[in-house]
């Protein structure tokens, strides 16, 4: 019975310290304007696309996990100019994806919420392509496949700034949009067709992030948020 309870306090103290170093800032971050959007042990500042409040069954070992939910989980404040970094895992077949420029949150008759913002797809699809990992859904594909295999921890920073968006996936820059140049509803700047009858030149650069549930279980921890001018 003893050796049972030491054995216990043991695997207790390495599950608490596996996760001592997870979701917090480090001075030089702190110093250099990053702020922490997940505490990673509720929801708290965080919100359903109709502003309800999140069950704290989503924060699992530390980390957020969007599935299941209203479509995705949303950060409360609006957001313009700024570089979101995190770290996320998958599941096989996953297919996920972080919003940015979501505006409004209340989706137009007959769509989802989904086209009111911009997706950087987080896919289990291998690459590249226009709804691979990293890839601006459906818009911009990615120049490389730069996501390790399903169960391990990826990094994405996601770079928002006026007409620009460009993401870097394990420290690589993988896809880059200047919205300037969109000027056509489901048109490329290249002439082929995308499914967005948006314009998004046009689109607001001014809106909230979330994280999408599309049926499948994707963790993110260590959400990240440096404002920009």
């Amino acid at each position: 019975m003893q050796y049972r309870l030491l054995a216990l306090i043991i695997l207790t103290l390495l599950g608490s310290s596996a996760f001592a170093e997870e979701n917090i800032l480090t001075d030089l971050e702190k110093n250099n304007g990053w702020t922490l959007l997940f505490d990673g042990r509720s929801t708290r500042g965080w919100m359903s696309p109709k502003h309800q409040p999140l069950p704290d069954s989503h924060v699992q070992n530390g980390s957020l996990n969007p599935h299941p939910c209203d479509y995705m989980l949303v950060y409360e404040k609006l957001l313009e100019n700024f570089v979101l970094a995190m770290d996320f895992k998958i599941t096989e077949k996953c297919n996920s994806g972080i919003f940015v420029r979501t505006m409004p949150l209340e989706p137009r008759t007959g769509k989802d919420v989904g086209f009111n913002g911009i997706e950087i797809a987080i896919d289990a699809t291998p690459g590249p392509g226009f709804h691979t990992t990293g890839a601006i859904y459906d818009l911009v594909p990615t120049n490389m496949d730069s996501m390790k295999p399903v169960g391990q921890w990826n990094h994405i920073q996601i770079t928002s700034n006026d007409g620009l968006i460009q993401v870097e996936v394990n420290g690589r820059l993988v896809s880059r949009i200047d919205l300037d140049l969109w000027t056509e509803v489901n048109k490329r700047p290249d002439g082929s067709a995308h499914k967005f009858d948006i314009a998004y030149k046009n689109h607001p650069r001014k809106g909230y992030i979330g994280l999408q549930d599309h049926g499948s279980d994707c963790w993110y921890r260590n959400i990240k948020l440096k404002k920009l001018p």
